[in-house]
């Protein structure tokens, strides 16, 4: 019988890391852009997302496509490295997935749709000849804004946790167009470490999905 672990204590951990950066990063904020308006900026961005369900047994599940759109500000430490907390609207869930009705009658081949709100903070590691190459890793946490499905369903939202936990990944490349603005283009990931279910019968079923976007940042 498989025993699902208490993931409490990583939960901890990563809302910890999270309230953490958020209080730094708004202390020392406004007296780092007084001094240098270049360690602090902004970006905006909108991107297609490919998301799907990773559980603890193999699940014929299949990616389902959505969208993404936030805002972000980093502070650069140095020219090489900064903090980015971003805040964003965030597509998830599956496709071909099984929705059982409250008398047991199956229906296969649905799409779940979870619409969050993702909050990312993450280490940029910029690179390359002009910098305009980054890597960025960090924890999120995600808030349930509405569950449904793409067949007629009662509300799915109370079947789901309000929060998600996870790792939050990227690798983009910026193209200035002026001198406090740039283009990017940015490939990321998202892994869940928190189970999505209230109820999921002793499994594991976390949140994962790709994405790629395209901003600016001034």
């Amino acid at each position: 019988m498989f025993v699902q672990p208490d993931l409490s204590y990583m939960k901890k951990i990563l809302l910890t890391l999270l309230i953490s950066f958020g209080i730094y990063t708004s202390t020392f904020a406004q007296q780092f852009w007084n001094e240098s308006n270049k360690k602090l900026e902004f970006g905006v961005d909108v991107g297609y997302n490919t998301s799907y369900l990773n559980g603890s047994v193999s699940l014929p599940t299949a990616y389902a496509g959505g969208f993404n759109a936030g805002v972000s500000g980093e502070y650069y430490f140095s020219d090489r490295w900064g903090i980015k907390i971003k805040a964003s609207y965030d597509q998830k869930g599956w496709a071909n997935g099984t929705f059982i009705d409250a008398s047991g009658n199956e229906t296969d081949g649905v799409t779940y749709h979870l619409n969050y709100i993702t909050i990312p903070v993450m280490a940029n590691w910029h690179f390359g000849r002009d910098k305009n190459w980054y890597l960025n890793f960090g924890p999120y946490a995600g808030i349930l804004m509405s569950a449904n499905a793409s067949i007629p369903t009662p509300d799915l939202k109370n079947a789901f946790n309000s929060t998600d936990f996870g790792l939050s990944y990227g690798i983009g490349i910026r193209f200035p167009i002026m001198e406090d603005l740039k283009l990017f283009i940015e490939a990321g990931g998202q892994v869940g470490l928190d189970n999505i279910f209230k109820d999921s019968n002793g499994g594991i079923y976390q949140n994962a999905r790709g994405s790629l976007n395209i901003g600016v940042n001034f």
